[in-house]
């Protein structure tokens, strides 16, 4: 693919400094960045939330808004990004360096076939005619790992999967053969098995075809999975960088052994997950909260079409106190039966049971006495809370819609227990959903959710999008809640580290089928289920060594489940 030796350097950046003016003054995000990268070469540039990683990435493709002023020196080739004409700029975008964005789904065309999408970079740099960038698109997604890629070059983004999306902007990265790929979180959103996916076929970018690739992340496994160089930042500096074994093996920054620290891992919750159980036994039998037998949930079909069956004779219990992790991948039926417990989606078979409330043809009237008792923290807060009302405002609703306050006003010293509950200061109350972090408006969205002392709460994907760092806080709070105010809890999650410091419990869905299910030791020491090996040696360990003999492992049990 590339033309330059393996070893030859690609990308030189020399004390980088990005400033954005605002209203309220300069921000320096980048301050005094070096780095380089050469073919062949995956280096990785990890970090918080605003530790300036991803405006590094943007910088080397000329792509920071007009609020920034640039300084220093990004060299790809012989050009100096920084200073190039807007011209040259376009040439060196896709066969210079090219970008592989976060999320596929906002980077792609929803109007457009994904083949005419990939065809779009050869045809703005004039390099093949109609047919020729068709017949180039098919083959590169072919490359990528798109079965019947003739078929569906034609199809539209909507018609992928997520993974097939991520590998689809992947393509689109490769098309004009590029010396370097910029991949900027590109495994974030995805389940731990298709993530394993794209972090071989990134691999495969630099073995195969020689580039050299930029990869920002955050999640420490995938740096161990894939790459050769770390550099490590911090407010925008570079605080460590070292060959990736030895940067996890002996790292030097009080920083990166915090961020190490943070990183989950299977086994970590099980001292945890005993003394909870002894507790629970300590205390006598306990009722349970929720009841499935042989649920059935299906979704009709239109035009005629037959009917989906998401969730096909699933049976569990979810006791007092007790916490369930469901696992598995998109489409599993985890986030369906999560609904169906809150009342938000029909069951159509067998029997669930939430707070002796039978589901099963249950009429709104009959369920809506007990909602309150019934707490629901969802995957993005920033989508679930109202942009025009205040934090506070936000938190205050179930208390206004309940009856319990009159107006915000009347439920704002309420609201300013449960911010502190969730260790957030009283005063963050009157700021607006976008003027908090991530991990800010997770643990706002903890106090929505807990503001009604309910039973049962429900919390789907609640960190996933998360840094480590700011993951290991909140799960943190949420055990410490879930102490403190002793509610039962169905975790639902894709990652099984995770599941495993909060569950007394994990049950493990694939196809709507309940597989497997047991203690901590039992499901992830010892799993029976071959689809919960392969999610296990899915998982990305933060050990560059150990981690080669996980992928080792996954190769050996394969794709296929049954």
């Amino acid at each position: 693919m590339s033309g330059l030796a393996k070893g030859e350097e690609v990308l030189r950046i020399d004390d980088l400094g990005v400033t954005f003016a605002t209203d309220g003054g300069d921000v320096r995000a980048v301050d005094g960045v070096s780095l380089s990268v050469r073919a062949g070469e995956v280096l990785a540039i990890v970090g918080e939330s605003g530790s300036g990683k991803t405006v590094t990435a943007k910088t080397i493709l000329g792509l920071l808004p007009e609020t920034a002023t640039t300084s220093g020196l990004v060299l790809i080739g012989n050009d100096n990004v920084i200073e190039v004409s807007r011209a040259r700029l376009r040439e060196i975008r896709g066969t210079g360096a090219a970008m592989v964005f976060q999320e596929p789904s906002t980077a792609l065309n929803p109007v457009y076939t994904v083949g005419w999408q990939i065809a779009e970079g050869l045809r703005a740099h004039g390099r093949l005619s109609r047919t020729e960038a068709r017949a180039k698109a098919i083959d590169i997604m072919t490359r990528v790992g798109i079965p019947d890629a003739e078929r569906r070059v034609d199809h539209y983004p909507h018609q992928f999967s997520g993974g097939q999306k991520q590998r689809i902007v992947i393509a689109m990265a490769l098309v004009l053969e590029p010396e370097l790929i910029v991949a900027d979180e590109p495994t974030t959103a995805l389940d731990v098995t298709v993530q394993a996916e794209i972090l071989d076929l990134l691999r495969r970018c630099r073995d195969e075809f020689n580039a050299a690739v930029v990869l920002i992340t955050h999640n420490m496994g995938v740096v161990a999975d894939l790459a050769d160089r770390v550099a490590v930042m911090y407010q925008g500096r570079v605080v460590e960088e070292a060959a990736a074994v030895t940067l996890f093996h002996d790292p030097q920054h009080d920083y990166t052994k915090r961020l190490l620290a943070a990183v989950p891992f299977i086994g970590a919750g099980t001292a945890r997950t005993r003394e909870r159980a002894a507790e629970r036994r300590a205390a006598g039998t306990q009722e349970s909260l929720v009841v499935a037998e042989d649920l059935v949930i299906e979704y009709s079909g239109r035009l005629g079409r037959g009917g989906f069956r998401a969730v096909d004779g699933v049976s569990f219990q979810i006791g007092e106190r007790e916490v369930l992790g469901l696992v598995g991948e998109s489409g599993s039926g985890k986030t369906t039966i999560g609904r169906a417990i809150a009342g938000l989606t029909r069951v159509t078979g067998g029997s669930l049971r939430v707070l002796g409330q039978e589901m099963l043809d249950v009429r709104e009237r009959d369920f809506r006495p007990l909602r309150h008792d019934i707490g629901f923290v969802f995957q993005d807060p920033a989508t679930s809370f109202n942009p025009l009302l205040t934090i506070a405002e936000c938190v205050a609703e179930p208390l206004i819609v309940h009856g319990k306050a009159e107006d915000s006003a009347a439920a704002r010293s309420r609201v300013d227990e449960l911010l502190e509950a969730v260790q957030l200061p009283r005063g963050y109350g009157d700021r607006f959903p976008h003027e908090l972090s991530g991990g800010q408006r997770q643990r706002a969205s903890l106090a929505r959710a807990i503001a009604l002392q309910p039973s049962l709460l429900i919390a789907d994907e609640p960190t996933s999008a998360l840094d480590v760092s700011v993951q290991a806080r909140v799960l943190e709070l949420f055990a410490e809640l879930q102490r403190e105010f002793g509610f039962a809890a169905l975790f639902i999650s894709h990652d099984l580290a995770v599941v495993d410091l909060l569950a007394d419990r994990i049950a493990v869905l694939y196809k709507g089928r309940l597989v497997e299910e047991g203690t901590g030791d039992e499901v992830l020491v010892e799993p029976q289920h071959p689809y919960t090996q392969r999610l296990l040696a899915s998982l990305p360990v933060p050990d560059p060594v150990q981690q080669a003999k996980r992928r080792e492992e996954l190769h050996r049990l394969g794709g296929a489940v049954s």
